[in-house]
């Protein structure tokens, strides 16, 4: 077969020589279209160029070689992962003309290759020379296959055989080009003959260092006795080598360790393997590892506590602002501990929405007390030896989180702080939460074993202090060992304050600027912390405030205009950080029909919840939207049904629930939003609905509600009644069950709001209607 021009298909890395196939998988839409052109347009017919070098993305038409190899597609097959695979034979091998590109296809212009003629009997020799030498080089080769021989057997055609052997000897990416790019068989066989001698050189070699190596090992044995002796005759003349001097220093590091006596025993033990251990042992950096780990954990040592409680108090007063009830709770710690002398330490949890100061306040409360203070997160482990190490028979093996965070903060008696411990998932892997019971347990972690370590450790003095933001994703077992602080969202007085005595003055200084230079005022603080964060926390807060610091820093050092003192009013924060994102007290004071403001809890703080409801006359349907859960559909479903049995009470009609379909919806649709305490929100607006009775917008209620009417507590009620005073609450009903919980809210977020406690539906429509609200 002869053709003129060819389209062009560039391997890399891949070689393709005649009378041989090679298998691709393309996913180039460009590869694909060039294979597609192939099949129609050249009777399957293609052109194989290597490229030089195999890592250049975009080689240039000058560097393409000018011999290739004329393929044939015999097999294309289409995959379900949008790749196409092929199947391309070697035909012969073609002079290139030129390259020529059309429409983005590489196509080459191709001339016949002319060999020289050779007679029958030097066409035979050249055959037998090489492949006797093959077969010299398949004997003396154990990886080589002698396969190769079944297909070149009685093969006089050199042209075909020196292709058939340059595929199976082993050679460079460079040499099978150069194999490729020969046009004469007669020197490829010479080239190939080359290599194989070449080959069988080295393997000559390599079987000579074989039989080295194997009588160094046996020699090992005997210089093993011989490296003792000479040993004591070096100890003699005063010449002891390095590892003599390092056995000698871990042996003084051993006698000077403040360590239970088991540890110093199991030290000298490991180090007197060290000892006998031969320099080209693999265990030798094993052994010395452990050593080390052993040498660097503080096994006794101990800081000493502070036991003045009113600095104490101070200290924890000046990192963080409120959060009395668990400041209370450390003082009674240290006091306990001044009275008793009991060394055990309490295990605390501090339980809450995110930003809001659990970590800091640990590491503060490890200041107060005086302690060095380590952090580990587990968030996201699902390996149980990342808590209690490896095995040392693993490569690489070495302790758990634990150990590690005791060597690094070098004190037995730390606080050590474990986040995010909500957060750790349970797989093939193993459960680390499990793996935390010993550590977390005051009456088992006096013998904590880490599986690298081996030997106990004493975790009984370590103040451990663990994070979550979710209760409820805490393992039950190791919640038993928890004492359990919750800390609730800041209401936006103690946001203020945060900002203005930590989070303010600590920005101005990393901003590189100086207190007296920049001063927000008290109504910019409130105008940030109320139309630009929405939040439990003040994280969004904290980086709002540097927003502002960030726009002065670039006034001053971009425009150059420097002022003695920047002053931030309310008036000010829209133009350092635009148009507000979020509305304060901007609660319509309006009635509605069906519309009734619930409560809602989320991470980012409480909120007033506006439950719309509507019905029309058809066959009786519940239409939910606003993503809705289950549980919240559910109480749908009960205050339904609660009306129901009590139309009479309710001046409704039967007929008018059973033939209208009821659509509930919930604003803001993106949320999720779940769980019973809407209940009575969602009753009062089916009856404001089908009575055609309008509420207040001044007026929320949360509580789940029953099949008897009776209403049930819920939680979170301080965020709640927080989210409400923001929208301009003024009058809130409550489940009775509640009224301990609204102690524990400040008396500045309930002025101006009336709480009606109720434990049955019944007292709040009967409220309503005798308010004519």
């Amino acid at each position: 077969m002869i053709k003129t021009t060819l389209p062009v298909l560039i391997l890399k890395g891949a070689i393709l020589f005649p009378n041989s196939e090679i298998r691709l998988e393309i996913d180039n839409n460009k590869d694909k279209e060039l294979v597609l052109l192939a099949e129609t347009y050249f009777n399957s017919h293609i052109l194989i160029a290597n490229q030089k070098d195999p890592l250049e993305e975009n080689p240039d038409v000058t560097e393409l070689p000018m011999v290739g190899v004329i393929g044939i597609i015999s097999l294309k097959l289409d995959l379900p992962n949008g790749k196409t695979r092929i199947v391309i034979k070697g035909i012969q091998r073609a002079k290139i003309s030129c390259y020529e590109k059309d429409d983005d296809v590489l196509n080459s212009i191709l001339e016949p290759v002319v060999e020289d003629s050779l007679e029958s009997f030097e066409e035979v020799a050249y055959a037998r020379s090489l492949i006797r030498q093959l077969e010299m080089f398949i004997d003396n080769v154990p990886y080589m296959s002698n396969s190769i021989l079944s297909q070149i057997n009685n093969m006089t055609d050199i042209n075909k055989l020196t292709d058939i052997v340059a595929i199976y000897i082993p050679s460079s990416y460079e040499r099978k080009l150069e194999l490729l790019e020969e046009c004469n068989p007669v020197i490829r066989v010479r080239m190939l003959l080359d290599d194989i001698n070449k080959e069988l050189k080295v393997i000559d070699l390599e079987k000579k260092l074989e039989q080295d190596v194997s009588k160094e090992l046996e020699k090992a044995q005997k210089e093993f006795v011989l490296h003792e002796k000479l040993k004591l005759i070096r100890e003699e003349l005063g010449d002891i080598n390095d590892k003599d001097s390092e056995v000698d220093q871990l042996k003084s590091k051993v006698n000077i360790l403040n360590a239970p006596k088991k540890i110093k025993d199991r030290l000298m033990l490991e180090i007197h393997r060290y000892e006998s251990c031969s320099t080209a042992s693999p265990e030798l950096g094993v052994i010395r590892n452990y050593i080390d780990w052993l040498l660097s954990l503080p096994w006794k040592k101990e800081t000493k506590d502070n036991l003045d409680l009113n600095k104490a108090v101070e200290i924890l007063n000046n990192s963080h602002y409120g959060l009395d009830k668990i400041k209370e709770r450390i003082i009674e710690f240290l006091a306990l501990r001044q009275m008793t002398k009991n060394a055990n330490s309490p295990i605390l949890c501090f339980v809450g929405p995110p930003g809001v100061g659990k970590t800091t306040l640990a590491k503060s409360i490890a200041t107060a007390i005086n302690r060095h203070v380590t952090k580990i997160s587990v968030g996201g482990i699902n390996d149980e030896a990342e808590i209690v190490g490896h095995r040392k028979t693993y490569i690489g093996a070495a302790p758990g989180k634990i150990i590690q965070g005791m060597k690094k903060v070098d004190s037995s008696n730390p606080v050590f702080i474990i986040d995010e411990i909500d957060k750790m998932t349970k797989d093939i892997k193993g459960d680390p939460a499990s793996s935390l019971l010993d550590v977390l347990d005051k009456e088992q972690n006096n013998s904590f074993q880490d599986l690298y370590i081996e030997e106990e450790f004493d975790l009984s003095k370590v103040m451990f202090i663990c994070t979550a933001n979710y209760k409820e994703q805490i393992p039950l077992e190791l919640l038993d060992r928890l004492e359990v602080i919750e800390l609730s969202s800041y209401t936006e007085y103690e946001k203020f304050n945060i900002a203005k005595y930590h989070i303010i003055p600590k920005e101005i200084i990393n901003h590189g600027l100086k207190e007296r230079n920049v001063l927000f005022s008290d109504d910019a603080i409130f105008k940030i912390i109320r139309n630009y964060t929405k939040e439990a926390g003040v994280r969004e807060l904290e980086r709002e405030i540097s927003s502002v610091l960030r726009k002065i820093v670039k006034e001053i050092v971009v425009k150059n205009k420097k002022r003695f003192k920047y002053v931030i009013e309310e008036n000010d924060v829209t133009i350092y950080l635009g148009n507000e994102k979020y509305l304060y007290n901007q609660n319509e004071i309006i009635k509605k029909i069906g519309v009734v403001n619930g409560m809602s809890y989320m991470p980012s703080g409480g909120d007033i919840l506006p439950i719309e409801i509507v019905h029309y006359k058809c066959s009786g349907n519940i239409i939910a939207t606003g993503s809705l859960g289950d549980v919240f559909v559910e109480s749908v479903k009960i205050a339904i049904s609660y009306i129901k049995a009590n139309c009479e009470k309710f001046e409704i009609e039967p007929s008018l629930i059973s033939e209208s379909d009821i659509h509930i919806h919930v604003p803001e649709g993106a949320i999720k939003k779940d769980g019973p305490s809407a209940g009575v929100a969602i009753t009062t607006a089916l009856i404001s609905s089908f009575t055609g009775k309008k509420i207040s917008s001044e007026i929320s209620m949360t509580g789940e509600i029953t099949l008897n009417g009776d209403v049930l507590a819920i939680g979170g009620l301080k965020e709640k009644v927080i989210g409400a005073k923001r929208a301009n609450i003024k009058r809130i009903y409550l489940p009775k069950t509640n009224k301990k919980d609204l102690d524990d809210i400040d008396e500045y977020i309930k002025k101006g709001i009336k709480f009606v406690m109720i434990d049955n539906y019944e007292q709040i429509i009967s409220n309503l209607l005798e308010e004519k609200l």
